[in-house]
């Protein structure tokens, strides 16, 4: 048995065995080269840019943020009043002042005597410190509101107050405000794409245009050309034309503005701003409308 087992190992061994197969010693497959037809490969890689400087402050967070001018209105009126929250104690909370032609415009100031602050609200107080107004934030957290037992609404509006004004170290200096430098030519420009690639642009809308240099008038609710303002070239500086009579304007005192997004920004000597957007023939009202009516029209 020994020998024939031997033999019948040896006729075995003597059988070719079959040749491997090409997938089994194939190279693994390359990464495919970018294809001209996919416009994908051919964008240019993102250029970071600078992150947009944070809006100052508008309304004030704690008890030092708040004095300052502030401008109070009845809505749907043309009474105003701008008033002064000084830091000073009085014998009603804070001391407050105000032009004597308030009483007039706006009876309910007749009775306030000072101001208090309590959880990020202004309350207007009498003699024996019972509020007269108690002002909230509006939910745009740029104005205050107030509403009376007779259903009057008020509000109040910081025009130049301490929540406003950046500290001296970080003030900005807005005669000397530069544009950012232009990133390099070589990441400006992405490969040319073939024309029958290029995709039609989802819309073609246009947006609106910005505002016109020139002479702007200041018109408040029922009241006309209050205020006019200059504004220059190319979101440049802003001038207080001389014969103003808007206190509220003069006290805001505006330097420079720009147009961004379809709204108008006018920017204080001190750095806070009012935003503005068009209401067609020339006209910019206030965003969010606020207090009494703000609309600058352009004069021909």
């Amino acid at each position: 048995m020994r020998p024939a087992l031997a033999a019948l190992l040896a006729a075995l061994a003597l059988i070719p065995r079959p040749a491997a197969s090409q997938e089994d010693f194939a190279a693994p497959s390359a990464a495919p080269e970018p294809s001209l037809l996919d416009p994908g490969t051919l964008a240019a890689p993102p250029i970071a840019m600078p992150a947009a400087p944070p809006a100052p402050a508008s309304l004030p967070e704690r008890l030092s943020e708040v004095p300052g001018t502030w401008d109070l209105s009845r809505d749907g009126t043309n009474r105003r009043c701008v008033m002064t929250l000084r830091s000073e104690n009085g014998d009603a909370g804070q001391r407050i002042s105000f032009p004597a032609g308030c009483r007039r415009a706006l009876p309910v100031v007749s009775g306030i005597a000072g101001w208090l602050f309590s959880d990020r609200s202004v309350r207007l107080v009498d003699r024996n410190v019972r509020p007269i107004l108690e002002f909230v934030r509006r939910p745009d957290q740029r104005s205050l509101v107030a509403k009376t037992e007779g259903g009057e609404t008020y509000s109040l509006v910081p025009l130049d107050i301490a929540a406003m004004r950046p500290a001296a170290s970080t003030a900005p200096d807005i005669a000397g405000i530069e544009t950012a430098p232009a990133p390099p030519s070589a990441l400006q420009t992405a490969p040319s794409v073939p024309a029958e690639l290029q995709r039609p642009p989802t819309s073609t809308a246009t947006a609106a245009p910005g505002p016109a240099p020139g002479v702007y008038a200041l018109d408040r609710f029922q009241e006309r050309d209050t205020c006019r303002i200059t504004l220059d070239g190319a979101g440049g500086g802003v001038h207080v034309v001389p014969g103003c009579h808007d206190g509220g304007l003069e006290v805001f005192d505006p330097v420079r503005w720009r147009y961004a997004n379809g709204r108008m920004t006018l920017t204080a000597k001190r750095g806070h701003t009012i935003d503005l957007v068009s209401s067609g023939d020339g006209r910019w009202r206030r965003e969010p409308e606020v207090g009494t009516t703000f609309v600058l029209r352009r004069v021909d």
